[in-house]
């Protein structure tokens, strides 16, 4: 995609601003199945011919670009490893949804089929390897009277229920598929903190839906999720791959009612700087910018 971008821009002699959500070659990796680990393992590895030449060719686009955007400083870290400049690569986080109206809690987890009283944590997001579903299946299986709702599909969610059953989650995880993005933002609203157990992550948008519509967040520290999520002010992190950890968090949060309070009220006005206005602006002066070159 930015090989071919870089190729319409070089044809057509206008500049070029990319924002850059991932890297490619790792994102191509991953679906052939030519790589299994995470994106930082991915740097470390030399790879054949193949993997050496879509590296030269998206770090020969990425190079042509005025400037490029990364949603996180995690991302923009990894992509001067490439060899771009500095100054031509800036952080632009994803911007904030715009919260409609929403019902209360209550009606929220009634019309959700959720306990109108219990404990309730949310994930939404595709059902695949990076968000290591088992590993918040483990955990959720040391803290009783926790019910996790799932919103979302994907190639491992067979697995993650026939593990829910193994463990004895029945009825303490919800699975409610594919659902819309209004929807997720209801569920997060529902819920009382949003969870999530990825083993890497960039700048993943269900960090901030979760945020702006007041629930903290529990989730392992990786990628540029402790950008968004500060440990004990909207959300608390924990390692990646360690259920022991993500439930002992998960148990603290239930158990002290005034951190619990504390984190949401903090929680929408960790991401009000994030608006689409402030991102398009930014996106509109770095264009306004490369035109004048």
């Amino acid at each position: 995609m930015i090989r071919r971008a870089a190729l319409g821009a070089g044809l057509a002699r206008r500049p070029l601003v990319v924002k850059l959500v991932s890297d490619e070659v790792f994102e191509r990796a991953r679906r052939s199945g030519r790589f299994e680990g995470t994106l930082d393992e991915f740097q470390r590895v030399g790879g054949g011919a193949r993997l050496r030449f879509l590296r030269r060719t998206r770090d020969r686009a990425l190079r042509r670009a005025s400037h490029v955007f990364c949603p996180s400083a995690y991302l923009r870290d990894i992509a001067l490893t490439w060899g771009l400049d500095p100054k031509r690569v800036s952080v632009l986080p994803n911007p904030a949804p715009e919260v409609p109206p929403l019902p209360s809690r209550d009606e929220l987890r009634a019309e959700l089929g959720l306990e109108l009283d219990g404990s309730v944590l949310a994930f939404a997001g595709r059902l695949g390897p990076q968000k290591a579903l088992g590993v918040a299946l483990d955990a959720i299986a040391e803290v009783p009277g926790v019910t996790l709702a799932v919103a979302g599909d994907g190639p491992d969610r067979q697995e993650i229920e026939r593990r829910a059953g193994d463990r004895g989650l029945e009825g303490r995880v919800r699975f409610l598929g594919s659902v819309s993005r209004e929807q997720v933002l209801r569920l997060f609203r529902a819920a009382d903190a949003s969870l999530l157990s990825s083993s890497w992550e960039n700048f993943p948008h269900t960090v901030v839906e979760a945020l702006a519509v007041g629930s903290p967040v529990i989730a392992t520290a990786v990628g540029g999720v402790p950008e968004v999520v500060r440990h004990g002010e909207n959300g608390l992190l924990v390692p990646p791959g360690d259920p022991e950890a993500l439930a002992a968090a998960i148990q603290r949060f239930f158990a002290d009612d005034g951190l619990r309070r504390r984190l949401a009220e903090a929680a929408a006005g960790s991401v009000a700087g994030y608006t689409e206005q402030a991102v398009f602006a930014r996106i509109e002066e770095e264009l306004a910018r490369a035109v004048r070159a």
